[in-house]
C-alpha cells in the first residue's frame, strides 16, 4: 500500500463516517468509515517507513573503502 493509497482510504472512510447519513440494513457505515481511516493510517505510516528506510540515514550511499599500502624500499 503506497502513500496515495493510504489518503485515499483515510478520505473515503472519513466521508463515510461524518457525510453519509444513508442507512444499509446488516451494515453501520461509520464503523466503515471508521476501519478505512485506521487502515488508510496504518497503511500510510507504513509507506512513509519504508520510504525513510530506503533514503537512509546520513550520506549519500558512496562507501569507502581503506585500504593499507605497506612500501618496500628494497624494491627501488
Amino acid at each position: 500500500m503506497g502513500i496515495g493509497v493510504g489518503i485515499f482510504l483515510i478520505a473515503v472512510g472519513a466521508i463515510l463516517t461524518f457525510a453519509v447519513e444513508e442507512e444499509i440494513s446488516g451494515i453501520d457505515i461509520s464503523t466503515v468509515g471508521v476501519i478505512l481511516m485506521v487502515v488508510g493510517t496504518i497503511g500510510l505510516l507504513m509507506a512513509l517507513f519504508v520510504i525513510d528506510s530506503w533514503r537512509g540515514r546520513g550520506g549519500s550511499g558512496t562507501v569507502v573503502r581503506e585500504e593499507r599500502v605497506v612500501r618496500d624500499d628494497r624494491l627501488l
